[in-house]
């Protein structure tokens, strides 16, 4: 951590950081990661004072509320661990699901520089209007609406300025903090935060880059090319680059308010179906699919279309995962467990597990659907079990699998708010049955079977060369096998501390002895050489000891 900080702004940050996590009652996890011993070296105070009304709340409610108030860059990371169905338990999804984007508004003169920079000339010769005061600020940026010269209805969204700086210096932190987490914490090793680090900083910086968020939307939308019930907002290149999006205006009912859906006179469960269906065939059929289709993010149009803004976080899938999913689906709605089963153990990447238990705790839990009509099915609230079973055997999913699944529940949630009879199972059947067929139609056969045969040509192909190698570097004593075991690194770690203790305790008790020898000889008190060679072994003595203790002690608190 220590190297990690290049400068004082990273420093004042940790000081805050550990700050916040020790009001919301998180001491202990700045203690064991050394936060604490990194402020104090550098000469911060922490002040290690709880707030006992802070202790009253659960621990969701505790993380959740700390995240918002660690700012932009926590709340994105609150988001994203949202999406991990398959570490996280349901309480704590539906806690982080709460986490908000929205935050003051900058005044428009503290954005105009970089706004006029980013268009290439003043808003007033770009724009026949522009509304000064934004439409929604969140934490990364804010909107505002504005119309072009030919009366075309767009909107602006605008980066903050200089929030990439304070977002990098976050990421940098919270990158070594996952690393001494995983290194000092093991009851939380099994939450991955490496890899969810990860994966929220390949998500945030690609958020941040609101030109490849358009490029998002253009490859959605051309996948709906023909299509006339969704609508995906146009973009404007000639003024969009990685600070700022001019798009579209979308004039929609915004997902939330479903009184006004009424008052529109538009048909629930026909929105239901049709959401349902644009979804299903981002995932299924396309692979490339809106990760957070939340209802922030959807408006219904009030000529039946459905509206979608925001493709910020996206996800994909290849066409094996795509056929995986549909397996999955397949065996859960036609209350198949063996294939349920199979298919978690491909995802499981060859984690050791008990697969006799775990097949039959699915085998269970999928004979408690055996009967139930399909219309009573809910997909989404079957996943979310699954990965519960899943975090019950220490097992994670890819991370595209966990976006997959947060889409999937979401969309049945916001279906069943809008048509409380909407059948989840009913709308994913034929997408399911399409994906299977496609699998084993005979292009697609061809296609897999030429593949492998070239693989299998190249590796013949390549077969002479890599075996004389292999002969020559056996002829000159190069052949090398290397094994690692990390249990046993460890281990020799240990060892090796202990054998430097001994040596340091060998040396001290030299000191101590030839010391006495040289004082207790003839002169030796008399001299003032022996005197002094005696007392300065006797000082060395004493330093050897010292730093003896203070190893066992370290070690101790370490451990």
């Amino acid at each position: 951590m220590w190297e990690t900080l290049g400068t004082v702004r990273d420093l004042g940050r940790l000081q805050e950081i550990a700050a916040v996590l020790i009001r919301y009652g998180f001491g202990d996890v700045v203690r064991r990661t050394g936060l604490a011993s990194v402020l104090e070296r550098a000469g911060r105070l922490v002040r290690w004072n709880d707030s006992q009304q802070m202790l009253r709340m659960t621990a969701p409610v505790r993380v959740r509320s700390a995240m918002q108030e660690l700012g932009p860059t926590f709340v994105k990371l609150g988001q994203v661990l949202a999406t991990r169905v398959d570490l996280l338990p349901p309480e704590w999804i539906a806690e982080l699901s709460e986490l908000q984007n929205a935050v003051p508004a900058l005044p428009y003169v503290a954005i105009r520089e970089q706004l006029e920079a980013d268009l290439g000339a003043p808003p007033a010769q770009v724009f026949a209007f522009l509304d000064e005061t934004p439409m929604a600020a969140a934490s990364l940026a804010q909107a505002h609406r504005a119309r072009l010269h030919d009366g075309r209805e767009v909107v602006l969204k605008v980066r903050r300025p200089g929030i990439r700086d304070v977002v990098e210096a976050d990421l940098r932190l919270l990158a070594r903090l996952a690393e001494i987490v995983e290194a000092r914490l093991p009851d939380l090793r099994r939450y991955r935060p490496a890899e969810v680090v990860q994966q929220f900083t390949q998500s945030l910086r690609s958020e941040m880059d609101f030109a490849a968020e358009c490029r998002n939307s253009e490859r959605i939308a051309r996948n709906f090319d023909g299509r006339d019930d969704v609508l995906i907002p146009g973009v404007h290149w000639q003024w969009t680059c990685e600070s700022l999006n001019v798009q579209d205006f979308v004039d929609g009912i915004p997902g939330r308010k479903l009184e006004a859906v009424d008052d529109a006179g538009l048909d629930r469960a026909a929105l239901a179906r049709r959401g349902a269906d644009i979804v299903l065939k981002m995932v299924l059929e396309d692979g490339y699919f809106h990760a957070d289709p939340h209802p922030g993010n959807i408006f219904y149009m009030r000529d039946g279309r459905i509206g979608v803004i925001d493709f910020g976080m996206v996800g994909a899938l290849s066409e094996t995962r795509r056929f995986q999913v549909a397996q999955l689906l397949h065996g859960l709605v036609e209350q198949e467990p063996q294939v349920v089963a199979d298919v978690l153990l491909d995802w499981a990447g060859g984690v050791e597990v008990d697969e006799a238990r775990l097949q039959q705790d699915i085998s269970q839990f999928v004979d408690q659907y055996r009967g139930v009509p399909l219309k009573d099915l809910r997909i989404g609230l079957m996943l979310g079990d699954i990965t519960q079973l899943l975090r019950s055997y220490s097992l994670t999913l890819p991370a595209d699998l966990a976006l997959m699944i947060k889409a999937f529940l979401t969309l049945e949630g916001m279906g069943r708010q809008l048509d409380p009879d909407f059948d989840m199972a009913s709308a994913a059947r034929p997408f399911l049955e399409r994906v299977v067929l496609q699998r084993y139609a005979p292009k697609a056969l061809l296609k897999r079977g030429r593949r492998s045969l070239l693989g299998m040509l190249d590796l013949a192909g390549e077969l002479p060369r890599d075996l004389r190698r292999l002969v020559q570097a056996a002829r000159r004593g190069q052949l090398k096998l290397r094994v690692e075991t990390t249990a046993l690194q460890g281990f020799g770690d240990q060892v090796n501390r202990a054998a430097n203790r001994l040596v340091v305790g060998v040396i001290t008790a030299a000191l101590i002895i030839g010391s006495s020898i040289v004082m207790h000889s003839v002169g030796g008190l008399s001299s003032r050489w022996f005197l002094a060679l005696g007392l300065g072994g006797f000082v060395g003595a004493g330093i050897c000891g010292v730093w003896i203790l203070f190893s066992i002690w370290r070690s101790g608190r370490h451990h």
